[in-house]
């Protein structure tokens, strides 16, 4: 590879990379206000749960970062997302939110 074709892959990934690490970004922050706001309250900050619930909901299903969450596909948890399971009500949010929200929680389990 020579010293031109190094440069111009180097100036398309600096180009076309930079927005989508920011649109990556942006969607990861827009995940994290509506996991915030929607389903914090329940599944915790941190996705394992928020002990005040399991103590009047139980503890199962509050744990999204569990490995049987996390093996679940991504189809099954959307499903789970818009039209509840157990004592989880259906969701209120958009097809998108619900989207950011599971790839938030997605980068909980890392």
């Amino acid at each position: 590879m020579n010293i031109t074709h190094t440069l111009a892959i180097s100036s398309i990934v600096l180009v076309f990379g930079w927005p989508v690490s920011r649109v990556l970004a942006a969607d990861a922050q827009a995940g994290k206000a509506v996991y915030d706001k929607s389903c914090a309250g329940c599944h915790g900050a941190d996705g394992k749960g928020n002990p005040a619930m399991a103590k009047v909901l139980g503890d199962k299903g509050l744990n999204i970062v569990s490995k049987d969450t996390t093996q679940q596909s991504d189809e099954q948890l959307l499903k789970v997302i818009a039209e509840g399971a157990g004592k989880m009500p259906a969701s209120k949010l958009s097809k998108a939110e619900q989207k950011q929200v599971l790839d938030y929680t997605r980068s909980l389990a890392k």
